[in-house]
C-alpha cells in the first residue's frame, strides 16, 4: 500500500514527468510479467518493505537533485528512497526495450528490477531521473523477483561514484537503502541459492536510455513508436541538435557514436573492465550503466573479465572493450535505419567512433607517461613496447603508471636497480622478475625517459600532469568486498570510508594508503574479489 507524503522529504522539487505524458503507455496497468507492445513503459508501484534503513548517500548527488541534508526528514525520506512512499508529483513506471546479450538477440528485456520515479529539474533547469534498482517486480521481471542484494548494491553505489570523480562518464547514484528482508540468490548459478540481504539503490542520471530501447520497436515493426522514442530523445537530451528530421538522426548517431568512443578512452585509461557490454547496458548519453560484474584491472592482463558468464569466451574483456562498443553502435544503427533509410550516414559516423577513438586513445596514453603530445613516429612503438612490458610479469596496472611520475628524467645514476626502483610497488611477485623481464623494462624506461627529456618539461611538471590523469584510488574489488563483508554483518563504516577515499582518487591521502595497496594474496580467487556473475 503507498501514500503520498503529506510532509514530504522532497518538498519544492519540480518533477516533470515528459516521458510519461509524452509517450505511448501500456494500456494494462496490472503488475505480472508479459510482453508489452506498441508502448515505451508501463505503470508500476515499488514493492514496499518491512524495515528500510537508510546506509549510505552521496551529498554530490543530493546537491545536483536541491536536496539539503539539514532539512531532511530522514525517515521520511527512506521510505521513499526504498519505494514505500511516493513523494508529490513522482509518477514511477518500468521502461520498455530489447538488446544483445553475448552476441544474440534476446528480444524484450525492459526494466526487470528498476522503477524510474520521475524526472526532476533542479534550479540550473537540468533533468534528472530517479530510479530505484532492486524495488520489486515489474512486467519486464521475466522469471526473477526484481530485487537486489546488499552486496550488488553496495557495489553500484560506491562504483557509480567512484566513476564520476574519475572524471569517467557515468551514471550516479544518491541512496544505498536496506530493506530489512532476505533475498534468495544463487552466486554462481552452480545450485547453492542462499539467503542474503536485500537492499535498494537510488540511481540518478539525465537518461537511462539504452541502445536497446531502439532495439525492441524496429525488431516488432514498431517503427511509429520508434520514431516517437526517437523525436522524444532528440528533443529531450539533445536539443541542441534542432527538431528531428532525417538530418537531425543522423547528427544524432553520430554524436552517440563519438561520446561512446570518449567512454571507452575513459574506461582503459583508469582499467575499468564493464563485464557485461550487451546492448541494453550501453548508454545513449556514452556514460557508463548497469554496474554489474564490473572489475578493475590489477595486474595488466588484457584478456581479462570479471564475468563468470564471459569467462570461457571472453567477449567483454578489457581489450575487447572498443571492438564491442563498435559492435553495438552497429546494432543501434540498424534499429534507427528506418528512421534514415540510408546506408552511407551511418557507415560514416561509424567510422567516426573508429577516429575518436583511436585520436583519443593516443592523447590518452600520452597523457599517462606525462607526454606533451602524442607523436606518432616515437609514441607508436613505445607504447606498443610498453604494453608488451607490463605482461612480462604480474604488473599492477594503476600502481605502475602512478609510479611512472616519480621517475627522474635526467637520472645522474642510471643504474638499473635505481630505474626500477620506484617501480618495485606495482610486481605482484618481484621474484619473477626475470633477466628477459628486468632488460626490457630498464631499456623501455631509457627509451621513455630519453623522449621525456625531449619535452623540455621538469620533472615537477611531468609529475603534476601524470598524477591528474593516473589515479592513486581505485574501487579495487577486495575493497569492495570488504566493505560489503562488513555490511552483511550491519557495520556501514567501511562504505562511507570508501566513498569518502573515492572522491579524491589523484590525491595523496597518507593517512589512507592501504586503500592504494595492490590486491593482495587472499582477494585473488575469492569470490566477489576476482570474478563475478550477474547475479543480484
Amino acid at each position: 500500500m503507498h501514500t503520498l507524503l503529506g510532509n514530504d522529504p522532497l518538498q519544492g522539487l519540480q518533477f516533470d514527468n515528459r516521458f510519461t505524458r509524452e509517450l505511448p503507455a501500456d494500456p494494462t496497468t496490472d503488475n505480472f510479467r508479459r510482453p508489452v507492445n506498441g508502448a515505451c513503459f508501463s505503470r508500476v508501484r515499488p514493492t514496499p518493505v518491512a524495515s528500510p534503513r537508510l546506509v549510505a548517500y552521496s551529498r554530490e548527488v543530493a546537491e545536483l537533485l536541491d536536496l539539503h541534508p539539514e532539512l531532511w526528514d530522514v525517515h521520511a525520506l527512506t521510505e521513499v528512497l526504498a519505494g514505500n512512499r511516493l513523494a508529490s508529483g513522482m509518477d514511477p513506471h518500468a521502461t520498455c526495450y530489447g538488446g544483445h546479450q553475448f552476441g544474440n538477440w534476446a528480444g524484450q528485456l525492459g526494466d526487470g528490477r528498476a522503477i524510474n520515479l520521475g524526472d526532476v529539474i533542479n534550479r540550473h533547469g537540468e533533468r534528472w531521473t530517479l530510479q530505484l534498482k532492486g524495488a520489486g517486480p515489474t512486467p519486464y521481471s521475466r522469471t526473477a523477483d526484481g530485487l537486489a542484494v546488499l552486496r550488488s548494491s553496495v557495489r553500484e553505489f560506491l562504483c557509480s561514484e567512484a566513476m564520476h570523480h574519475l572524471g569517467v562518464p557515468t551514471t550516479r547514484a544518491l541512496s544505498l537503502v536496506t530493506t530489512g528482508e532476505a533475498v534468495m540468490r544463487d552466486m554462481f548459478y552452480d545450485g547453492r541459492p542462499k539467503a542474503e540481504p536485500g537492499a535498494v539503490v537510488c540511481r540518478v542520471a539525465q537518461s537511462f536510455t539504452r541502445f536497446g530501447h531502439f532495439e525492441i520497436f524496429t525488431a516488432r515493426g514498431e517503427t511509429d513508436v520508434l520514431r516517437r522514442f526517437a523525436e522524444y530523445t532528440i528533443s529531450t537530451d539533445f536539443p541542441h541538435l534542432g527538431e528531428p528530421c532525417t538530418e537531425t538522426y543522423v547528427a544524432w548517431f553520430d554524436e552517440v557514436c563519438r561520446t561512446t568512443a570518449r567512454m571507452i578512452v575513459h574506461w582503459m585509461r583508469v582499467g575499468f573492465v564493464h563485464g557485461v557490454m550487451n546492448t541494453d547496458n550501453m548508454s545513449i548519453l556514452g556514460q557508463t550503466i548497469d554496474y554489474g560484474p564490473y572489475g578493475w584491472l590489477e595486474n595488466y592482463d588484457p584478456d581479462w573479465t570479471p564475468n563468470t558468464t564471459d569467462a570461457a569466451g571472453r567477449r567483454y574483456r578489457f581489450a575487447n572493450q572498443p571492438g564491442v562498443a563498435q559492435w553495438n553502435l552497429l546494432q543501434l544503427a540498424n534499429a534507427v535505419y528506418p528512421l534514415i533509410e540510408q546506408t552511407e550516414p551511418l557507415q560514416h559516423a561509424l567510422a567516426g567512433f573508429v577516429d575518436t577513438y583511436t585520436r583519443e586513445w593516443q592523447e590518452m596514453m600520452a597523457g599517462k607517461l606525462g607526454l606533451d603530445s602524442y607523436r606518432a613516429d616515437a609514441d607508436e612503438a613505445l607504447i606498443a613496447e610498453l604494453l608488451e612490458v607490463l605482461q612480462l610479469t604480474e604488473t599492477d596496472m594503476t600502481i605502475f603508471f602512478r609510479q611512472l611520475g616519480e621517475l627522474h628524467v635526467h637520472v645522474e645514476n642510471d643504474a638499473a636497480t635505481d630505474l626500477l626502483q620506484p617501480l618495485a610497488p606495482a610486481y605482484y611477485t618481484p621474484k619473477s622478475v626475470d633477466d628477459d623481464c628486468h632488460s626490457r623494462t630498464v631499456k623501455w624506461l631509457n627509451d621513455y625517459l630519453q623522449r621525456c627529456a625531449g619535452d623540455g618539461r621538469s620533472g615537477v611538471e611531468r609529475r603534476a600532469i601524470m598524477h591528474r590523469v593516473n589515479p592513486k584510488y581505485v574501487l579495487r574489488n577486495y575493497l569492495a568486498q570488504l566493505a560489503i563483508d562488513d555490511a552483511e554483518q550491519g557495520d556501514y563504516e567501511k562504505i562511507s570510508e570508501l566513498l569518502e577515499v573515492l572522491r579524491h582518487p589523484y590525491e595523496e591521502q597518507p593517512d589512507r594508503d592501504h586503500y592504494a595497496e595492490k590486491r593482495p594474496d587472499w582477494a585473488r580467487n575469492r569470490p566477489g574479489c576476482s570474478m563475478l556473475s550477474c547475479s543480484s
